[in-house]
């Protein structure tokens, strides 16, 4: 299939640049695979969708201040940093603009909120084929810790801030009330409708819950570049997944009672560790480079909640590969589903509102 072929036009009013007012208060459109039917209904409805015994997989991976801000230190000149992935304690590999600028032998200072210099520096290290930068810090035992005190919340470029720079409600809005191992940087977005109550309510209805954790990466969110999905590379992500939710999944495959995945993050995980699993305890932790698109054979997820992705991304090849399992027609089954959700005037991507596939 060619990357062409997962496009779409969407009106630039609705991509989102604000959360909903309330977290569980976005709409929620409902595709249901088998007959196409297509329901409009607010994403609290979901409830009315689960079933004693399904159980709902969340990715509980925290969003780290991943965007940095520095200066050169020999001219001046100004670099935003989109950290990327931690190789080693104070070893990153990290996204700079302007790249050009960034040559090995580079010396960042990094500056905090109030542009201010805290004496801690990126030394550019090394370069990759992708353009990225290998930066080593020092000036600190670990940057982890003042990444609150440094960077920014990372919201993807779509989401303009203009002069204002991040807004306070970012910094809560763009994180899960269930985030607990930091090292994404990306939301794993479908898990921001979730309200305490509403999983209450979930528990109530005799769905069990449990979590993966993937650090959402370039993997997710790097552009499709080539012609075709054949020759696209997926970059890895680190998952885990422990003894305790990988029993729970086991036993609910047993029993064919439903796993349903909150995000192609959760999808990613699930759908690798269904390839891979130990076969003794079946917990993992490790990384996933797959590439979920047409046609697809899933062995884990029966039902998936996810938001309205970018056109020709990996994320909406994935979605379209879940909505006809083993078929390449789920393309414009997922296609015309989102032409409706424009009509109806839905928000989309990381702050709009939510799919649910079942």
């Amino acid at each position: 299939m060619r990357t062409a072929d997962f496009d779409f036009d969407l009106p630039p009013e609705l991509i989102a640049q604000r959360p909903a007012p309330q977290r569980d208060q976005s709409r929620l459109l409902v595709l249901e695979r088998n007959s196409a039917k297509i329901n409009h209904q607010r994403f609290p409805d979901l409830v009315n969708h689960l079933r004693p015994g399904d159980v709902l997989v969340l990715n509980n991976s925290r969003v780290i201040p991943a965007r940095l801000r520095g200066v050169n230190v020999h001219s001046g000149g100004q670099f935003e940093i989109l950290l990327l992935e931690e190789n080693a304690t104070n070893d990153w590999w990290a996204m700079l603009r302007p790249g050009k600028r960034a040559r090995v032998g580079t010396h960042i200072a990094l500056k905090d909120a109030h542009g201010k210099l805290p004496g801690v520096e990126a030394i550019v290290v090394g370069t990759n084929d992708e353009g990225h930068r290998r930066l080593r810090f020092i000036g600190t035992r670990n940057l982890v810790g003042l990444l609150d005190a440094l960077g920014e919340v990372p919201l993807p470029p779509y989401i303009d801030r203009g002069t204002t720079g991040v807004l306070k409600e970012d910094r809560e809005r763009y994180q899960t009330i269930f985030a607990e191992p930091p090292g994404s940087v990306a939301a794993p977005t479908a898990g921001l409708h979730f309200t305490q109550s509403l999983l209450d309510e979930i528990h109530g209805r005799g769905v069990q819950t449990c979590f993966v954790t993937l650090h959402v990466g370039l993997g997710t969110f790097a552009p499709v570049k080539s012609e075709t999905l054949a020759a696209h590379k997926m970059h890895e992500e680190r998952f885990e997944i422990s003894e305790e939710t990988a029993r729970i999944i086991l036993q609910a495959k047993r029993e064919r009672r439903r796993v349903i995945a909150a995000g192609t993050t959760t999808l990613r995980a699930l759908e690798t560790w269904g390839l891979i699993r130990p076969e003794t305890s079946g917990a993992f932790a490790g990384k996933t480079g797959i590439f979920v698109s047409p046609p697809y054979a899933f062995t884990i997820v029966d039902a998936l909640i996810t938001n309205f992705h970018l056109p020709r991304s990996t994320l909406l090849m994935l979605v379209s590969a879940f909505a006809a399992p083993r078929e390449e027609r789920g393309r414009e089954l997922v296609l015309s589903a989102y032409r409706e959700a424009i009509r109806q005037r839905y928000r989309f991507f990381s702050y709009g509102d939510a799919m649910f596939l079942v």
